[in-house]
Formats: C-alpha cells, sequence, structure tokens
C-alpha cells in the first residue's frame, strides 16, 4: 500500500510540473483540472485503502496523517485558488493588493480554531495519534467539529481534514504573499517607467538571456561603483524593457549548471559586436 500511495504522490506531483505553481500563475482552467485529476486520483486511492482487508494500526496512522492529508490538502489548496481568482475583483493595482491581503488575513481563523491541534502537529507529537488518526475512535470528548457528522467515517477519522486544511493553509500563504509581491512590483515598474524619457522598448529576446545580462551587470561592478545590488538591477532591466523575469534566481542556478558554455548571450554579443566592426570596416 505504502508504495501505491507513494507512486500516486508522484505522479500528482509530475502533473504539478505542467504549471507554474512556483510564481503562483495559476489560470482558473489550470485550477479546474487540478482538482479534477486530484480528486480522481484520490477516489481511487479510497477504493484500494477501503479494499483492504486488515491495516495495521501504524499503517493506519501514517496513512491519514501523512499520505491522505498531501493530496486531500492539495485538493483543497487548488479549490481555493480557483474561488480566490474567480471572485478576484477588476480595479487598480491596489485594488487587487488588498484583495489578496485580506485573504491571507482570513487564513489565520482557522489557525486561531485550531491552535491546540497545529501546535500538536507542528511539534511531531505522537501520543495522541491513536485518537486523532485512527477511524475506530469517536473522539467526541476532542471537541470535534461538525465535519465530524458528515464525513464518510470509512475512510476519515476527521482530523486528517485538519492536517490537510494546515498543509493547504500553508502553500495559500505563499502563494498570496507572491500574488502580493507580484503586485508590488508592477506598482514600482509602473512609477518607474512614468519618469522614463522612453517606454516603448520591449526585450525580444528570452528571459534567460536577460537575467544573465543582468548578473553579468552585476559582476562587472559597473553600476554605482558596485553598490547597486541584483534586485536593484534586475528590477531596471525589467522597467527599460517591459518584461518580468520572475523567479531570476533560480534562473541564475539553472546557468550556473550548464554544461558547456554557461554564457552563450554575453558571446553572442561579443560576437554580434565584433561582426559589425568587421562589416563597417570591409566597407
Amino acid at each position: 500500500m505504502n508504495e501505491y500511495l507513494t507512486r500516486k504522490i508522484e505522479s500528482i506531483h509530475s502533473e504539478l510540473e505542467t504549471i507554474d505553481i512556483e510564481n503562483s500563475n495559476i489560470s482558473i482552467e489550470e485550477s479546474t483540472a487540478m482538482i479534477d485529476y486530484i480528486d480522481d486520483c484520490l477516489s481511487e486511492i479510497k477504493s484500494c485503502f477501503i479494499s483492504q482487508k486488515s491495516i495495521p494500526v501504524e499503517n493506519e496512522i501514517r496513512f491519514f496523517k501523512e499520505y491522505k492529508p498531501k493530496i486531500l490538502g492539495l485538493l483543497l489548496f487548488f479549490n481555493k485558488t480557483h474561488a480566490i481568482e474567480l471572485k478576484r475583483p477588476t480595479g487598480s493595482n491596489e485594488t487587487l493588493r488588498e484583495y489578496y491581503e485580506t485573504e491571507l488575513k482570513n487564513l489565520t481563523y482557522f489557525f486561531d480554531r485550531n491552535l491546540d491541534f497545529y501546535q500538536y502537529y507542528r511539534s511531531g507529537a505522537t501520543y495522541m495519534d491513536e485518537y486523532y488518526f485512527q477511524r475506530i475512535k469517536k473522539p467526541h470528548k476532542l471537541c470535534m467539529d461538525s465535519i465530524y457528522y458528515v464525513i464518510d467515517t470509512d475512510f476519515s477519522p476527521g482530523y486528517d481534514y485538519k492536517v490537510a486544511k494546515i498543509n493547504c493553509n500553508e502553500m495559500l500563504r505563499i502563494y498570496l504573499i507572491k500574488k502580493m509581491n507580484g503586485i508590488e512590483k508592477q506598482m514600482t515598474i509602473n512609477k518607474n517607467r512614468a519618469v522614463l524619457p522612453f517606454n516603448n522598448l520591449k526585450w525580444t529576446g528570452s528571459k534567460v538571456a536577460a537575467v544573465e545580462l543582468g548578473y553579468a551587470l552585476e559582476s562587472s561592478r559597473f553600476i554605482n561603483r558596485g553598490n547597486a545590488d541584483i534586485k536593484e538591477i534586475m528590477l531596471l532591466i525589467e522597467t527599460c524593457f517591459n518584461i518580468d523575469l520572475g523567479e531570476y534566481y533560480r534562473t541564475y542556478i539553472s546557468i550556473k549548471q550548464r554544461k558547456k558554455d554557461r554564457t552563450p548571450f554575453l558571446q553572442s554579443l561579443i560576437d554580434s559586436m565584433t561582426k559589425r566592426m568587421d562589416d563597417d570596416d570591409s566597407k
């Protein structure tokens, strides 16, 4: 069963790689597709789990404490991002930032209501696992939420949902913070662009090439006598050339890991300049 669950989780992670979850660029269509996909996976897992004639206690606890919440947490996450983006207001960047900020504040509601369990789970404690994560237990004295009375008790002891909700909220927190940071970044770019004597230049090369240029400028220390950091330089490139470089540090890491020529764009600049001078000399 554990090998089957591991393969299922790996297949879900492979599916996640098809969307830009890292930069919080998840469309409504992508959320819908992931909801359907993960829901189907969870249904398959349920059938397999319930069909087991005998499940050791430690395996049942591990399933409801670790395996199922990982998958259910992703389902809750995509369901929530789907709802957030559907209700996203139209308007200025300030309006959008306030909207995402409100959603971020709403995450504290679940945390405040489940503080004791959150601390138990996050501390790595196990002394209450048999009550929290076994289906045969009826923990009425543990102040169960009303959801316990409507769930499928063959496939949930109740607290697996709480763990899934914790996982979901942690992903949502990162998602919403990145959304807000992206909006603030765009507001800064728009502000800077408004004072430029030109604003019609657009970078038509690859983002990787722009990142290569940015790190080269920072490494050269030719800007502000070497006192300009990479964040300022990348913001300058984004502002001047109307481009969003996203997680440029990750791009830089991939550049470092190139096997052969690690700076092909910079070399192409040298080749282009040399060819131009040669062509001028031949005229």
